[in-house]
């Protein structure tokens, strides 16, 4: 027993390094090219001299400032998308499939207005403030979170519906018990898809005014704030995975059941 502990430990390390290669040579790349003049350093600084920099401002505390600023832009910006997408595309999907699928070309339209003309139009009435910025994530994140959800729905299999119908279940417990958790792996993946879209929008939303965020990083150190993003974006994601394991608890209970039999 002890003798496969070992093994499957040997193995998970193996497997952690091997799946790590790739970044590992990419940074050695980042950090040996300038210094040897393959790069021109002025532009492109080795990594360590990045990473001194961004340990400088989280010993100051300015960089935490930066990445609480710009973590409260993502969260309302994607939490109120998901306000509005998630009912809106179970409504479209579950009560008014053909509603949907006649609204869906103006909705493939309206997702690839860019949200940055229409900020400004937003701005000639509010002002440039917090609520431009996160009106740039919210229009950013509302459209895969609303298309996720409207094929989760549609995709729900009419024999479970049906089979709810025969046991006496009403429309309430068939959206609660069946629709809901059914298209719940869409809708989470649809919020995931969205938190990636807030991360690529947010140096943009930063730039109008923000006097904190991680987009501000950019001015004085461009590198710096894309290590920052791309771990905050790393991060948000495997929460987002844990919440959506934490709900749908009964796809691996299925899983393990099949694997069973």
């Amino acid at each position: 027993m002890r003798k496969e502990t070992v093994k499957t430990g040997i193995k998970y390390i193996g497997d952690q390094f091997i799946n790590s290669l790739g970044i590992m040579m990419f940074l050695l790349v980042w950090e040996f090219a300038p210094r040897y003049g393959l790069v021109d350093r002025q532009f492109f600084p080795p990594f360590s001299q990045v990473l001194l920099y961004l340990g400088k401002l989280a010993a100051s505390g300015v960089l935490f400032i930066h990445i609480a600023a710009s973590l409260q832009r993502i969260f309302l910006g994607l939490v109120l998308a998901a306000i509005f997408a998630v009912p809106a595309g179970i409504i479209l999907g579950g009560v008014f499939p053909a509603l949907s699928r006649n609204l869906m070309r103006l909705f493939r339209l309206l997702e690839q207005v860019n949200a940055l003309p229409l900020s400004l139009i937003f701005i000639l009435f509010f002002g440039i403030g917090e609520l431009v910025k996160v009106f740039i994530i919210f229009w950013s994140t509302i459209w895969p979170i609303l298309f996720t959800t409207i094929a989760g729905v549609r995709h729900v299999d009419p024999l479970y519906i049906n089979m709810a119908r025969s046991l006496g279940a009403n429309r309430l417990e068939i959206f609660s018990k069946v629709i809901l958790p059914a298209a719940a792996p869409a809708i989470f993946t649809g919020i995931r898809s969205g938190a990636t879209y807030a991360f690529f929008i947010l140096i943009a939303a930063e730039s109008m005014g923000a006097y904190y965020g991680v987009g501000r990083l950019i001015r004085s150190s461009t590198f710096g704030a894309v290590i920052v993003i791309a771990l905050l974006g790393m991060s948000l994601n495997y929460l987002l995975h844990s919440i959506e394991n934490s709900f749908l608890d009964w796809k691996k209970n299925l899983r393990d059941n099949d694997s069973v039999i």
